[in-house]
């Protein structure tokens, strides 16, 4: 069994991807006419756009690019914070998965409904694109990854305070090691121009 440290790779790994596909398929449409599709000229105007468009769901857009940005702050944060960032995430993948599966639910409809109103007319051939099955493994993605996120978190290695900010540390002091002073203390004399070896 994987040891929850040996986790932190491939979770982020999966949350990063499963982030990445959920923001592109909420850019795209995922219940397409494909009679309409069928009936383009080869040189002419792509799928007319209200039909276009009430295939689409925006909000799944913008809950992939929250999903994604959490993803970041949790590898660049400690403690409560990255897990709260982490809860965030969840949040977001569970709201995202919500949304794939109300636009599975009721675009079909609306983009039959905008095919009839349009000028083309005829029978509407409504079926899920291609984007609409990636949006649904985008959210078993997202929604896996992030639940084990919120478990495993407090195991997971953390960025080193080296990293952070002078004067980032608890309290305002420095962060700083005394061995870290000291070996800044030598570096500031050498470029202050004493010679650390008289």
């Amino acid at each position: 069994m994987t040891s929850r440290p040996r986790s932190f790779g491939p979770v982020v790994l999966a949350g990063l991807a499963g982030g990445a596909l959920a923001a592109v398929a909420g850019s795209n449409a995922w219940v397409v006419d494909a009679a309409a599709e069928a009936h383009q000229p080869i040189q002419g105007v792509s799928l007319a756009d209200p039909v276009e468009a009430a295939g689409e769901m925006p909000l799944a857009l913008a809950l992939g690019l929250v999903v994604l940005a959490s993803w970041g702050v949790v590898l660049v944060t400690r403690g409560r914070v990255r897990r709260a960032v982490a809860v965030v995430g969840a949040l977001a993948a569970l709201g995202y998965a919500a949304t794939v599966v109300t636009g599975l639910v009721t675009l079909p409809e609306r983009v039959a409904e905008a095919a009839r109103e349009t000028a083309a007319g005829g029978a509407a051939d409504v079926t899920v694109a291609a984007w609409g099955w990636a949006a649904v493994l985008a959210a078993v993605l997202c929604v896996g990854a992030s639940v084990l996120a919120v478990a495993w978190v407090p195991q997971w290695p953390e960025m080193g305070s080296r990293y952070d900010a002078p004067g980032a540390g608890p309290g305002g002091g420095d962060a700083t090691s005394p061995t870290e002073r000291s070996h800044l203390d030598l570096w500031k004399s050498m470029d202050e121009g004493h010679d650390p070896t008289a």
